[in-house]
This record gives structure tokens, sequence and C-alpha cells, in this order.
């Protein structure tokens, strides 16, 4: 059964929050799982770490490939259903890869999983639309995700990598949202076809702008956040390898910068909750993105793992905040989650691909040619992105003002 459809953005509230955020994290939560993933498949199924990883990595493209395909039904009435569907195939999927020992099912179950966790993505990344302050809240979002994450992968490797510990995991946290999901935020019921304000407030609408404007600053907001996820975990696969070779960077040390990127995710969330859009939406997004590409190409040339492990952290800390307001941006587009929606499903396309692609572009480049290629990509990037990203702050006043509209046409 599905929730009436609300006219207006909403509030951040504890249950909606909890829905939201808590199916966000079931989408994702095998993209940050899949090493003990692998281990477990390895486990349940007697193979190589080779073919292992291609099943993980098929796992999680089909958890991409469906977000996409879902994320049109997600920004319209049928959100719940996607959510509700898409987290019962993932616990069902998850569940049975852990409890059934059979090979045949091991590798269903994880496919299924995968789709599964597709419908959740695209659910979540949609609903974030739904609320005030897409800035706010996508800094709550960030905080709540790195949070959860940390402590499940701590957690996780407390017991042996089998898999009832980590498909169970996977299946445990699927099931549990599953009973938050009637909280989750409606799509409000928007005008795409850029009606007049007084026509879209007499019929109950948001109120709209273009919707060329729009739809081209969407697409071109997945292309750019697409390419940007390229290189941006390119070099976070490469990085220990880099880092070896390069610095000298320890497994020690790797396990401080890692430990310490996750850290400052969680800083830059709550830096992100702070602030808010007092800074606006564009000149930070392009700030951080010229910021990330030079401590990128910095990163190629140290040769001090101490130095290596602050570039790595501060770097991933921008990156991080970088990523909110990525976020953010595509909220604000469309309040039905149009852009949202697809948005996080694009980058596990991206994030999947990137230990080949950074193999490769090493392999051709060696690593400072490697680096100098990452930060070339994030300058070219700023220009589409703060001009998205200007695009957005303005229709989102375009939308904002609509409640005064629906005053006057009463009166």
């Amino acid at each position: 059964m599905s929730h009436p459809l609300p006219s207006v953005r909403i509030p951040l509230r504890l249950p909606s929050a909890v829905a939201t955020f808590g199916i966000g994290i079931a989408g994702y939560l095998g993209v940050n799982l899949s090493p003990y993933m692998i281990a477990a498949a390895q486990s349940a199924l007697g193979v190589d770490v080779l073919t292992a990883s291609w099943l993980v990595t098929g796992t999680l493209l089909l958890t991409a490939v469906t977000g996409l395909a879902t994320a049109k039904l997600s920004a319209g009435p049928h959100r719940l259903l996607v959510a509700r569907v898409g987290l019962i195939m993932a616990a069902a999927g998850f569940g049975a890869a852990a409890l059934v020992p059979a090979p045949g099912v091991v590798v269903a179950g994880l496919l299924v999983g995968g789709v599964g966790a597709g419908g959740a993505v695209s659910s979540a990344g949609a609903a974030l639309a739904a609320f005030i302050d897409p800035d706010r809240v996508s800094g709550f979002s960030g905080l709540a995700n790195r949070a959860v994450i940390t402590v499940i992968l701590a957690l996780v490797p407390l017991l042996p990598l089998v898999p009832i510990s980590v498909f169970g995991t996977l299946a445990l946290f699927s099931a549990a949202v599953l009973f938050t999901s009637a909280w989750l935020p409606s799509a409000p019921v928007v005008d795409h076809a850029a009606a007049p304000a007084a026509d879209a407030a007499a019929s109950g609408l948001v109120g709209r702008r273009p919707a060329q404007a729009e739809t081209i600053a969407g697409f071109s907001l997945l292309v750019t956040f697409a390419l940007w996820a390229v290189s941006e975990d390119s070099l976070w696969a490469m990085a220990g390898v880099m880092g070896a070779e390069q610095a000298g960077l320890t497994p020690e040390g790797l396990g401080i910068a890692l430990s310490g990127a996750t850290a400052g995710g969680i800083v830059g969330a709550v830096l992100l909750m702070i602030v808010g859009n007092r800074l606006g939406r564009a000149m930070p997004l392009a700030t951080l993105l010229i910021a990330g590409g030079a401590l990128k190409i910095v990163e190629g040339f140290v040769t001090d793992p101490t130095v290596f492990i602050v570039v790595f952290i501060v770097w991933n800390t921008i990156y991080a905040i970088a990523f909110f307001y990525f976020v953010a941006t595509a909220a604000a587009l469309d309040a039905d989650g149009r852009w949202s929606g697809p948005l996080l499903a694009v980058y596990l396309v991206g994030s999947s691909l990137t230990p080949v692609i950074g193999a490769a572009l090493v392999e051709s480049f060696g690593y400072q040619g490697f680096v100098v290629a990452l930060g070339v990509a994030s300058f070219i990037l700023v220009v589409p992105a703060f001009l998205v990203a200007r695009i957005s702050s303005r229709l989102q006043r375009t939308e904002e003002a609509t409640p005064a509209v629906v005053e006057e046409v009463a009166a």
C-alpha cells in the first residue's frame, strides 16, 4: 500500500530519516563488505580469489544496473513497492547464500541479493530529494552511512569470514530495515510540464520550472558524477600498491590511512550538516574538485610514508564532502528524486570497475602519470559540476517560491 503523495518537500524527522538512511545503507552494504564477501565466497565455493572477485563484481554490477532500471519507479508512486521488493529479495538472496552450502544456491543467492540491493539504492536515493534543505540532509545521510558501516566493518571480522557471518550480515540488515520502510517518504507530486505557477498551485502540484533545463542539468550531472567517481575510486583502489612502492607504506600504515579516511568522511558529513546551504552549492563543489584534483597529483609524488598517509586522509575528507554536495545537487534538482535515485547507482557502476581501470592507467603511464591523469580529470569536471550546481540552486529557489503562490491563489 503506497502513501498519499505529498505536494511539498518535508522536514527531516527521525522515522523518515531512519527509513531513508537505513535502506540506503542496505543498498550500499555489499560494496563496503566486498573484501569480506570475496573471502566468504572462496570459503563457500572452494574457488580462487579471481573467481570469487568476479562473482562479487557481478553482484555489485547487478545492484548498479537494477538501481538505474528502477530509478524512474522510485521517483513516482511506486517508491515504497520498489524498496520493499528490493529488501525482500536482498534478505532472501543473501540469506540463502548464508544458510545453504550448495554452490548453485550461493551463486544464485548473491546475484538475487545484488538485484534486491539495487532497489534499495534507487528508492533511498530518490527519497533523499523529498526533504527540505538537501545539503544538510545529504550530510546527515553521509554521517549515518559512515557511522553504521564503520561499526559493521569492525564487527564482522571478529567472526570467521564465512557465508553465515558475511552474507548473513547482509541478509539481517536488509530484513531489519524492511520493517522501517513504512516511514520512507513518498514522491511529491511534481509538475514537470513547466506550467505557470498559478496553475501548478491550483492543481496541488509542486511548482516547477522548464523541464528542458532540469533534464539537461540532470543528465549532465549523472555523466559528470560517473566520471568523477571513476577518477576518485581509481586512486582509492591503487593507494595500497602505490603507497608501498612509492613511499614505502607498510600494511599497518595503510590501515591507518584507510581508518583515517573513514574518520575524515565523518568529519566532512558533520561539517556539511552544520553549514547546510549557507555557502551555496556551486562554489563549494568547484573548490572541492580543484583541491581534490591537486591532492591526487601530490599523492603520486610523495615519497615519505607519513606524508602519504596525511595527504590521503585530507584527500578523502575532501572527496567525501564533494560526494555529499553531488548528492545534494541531484536532490535539489527535483523533489521527486528523479536524479538522486539514479545518481547513487551511477556511482556503483564506476566504483565496481575502478580496480581494472586504475591498474590499466598505472601500467600505461606509471604512478605519476596516473595521478596527473586523475587530477586533470577533476579539473575538467569542475566546469559541468559548477554549472549544474548553480542550476540546481536556481531551480530549487523557483520551487520554494510556490507556497507563496499557493497562498495568493487561495486568497
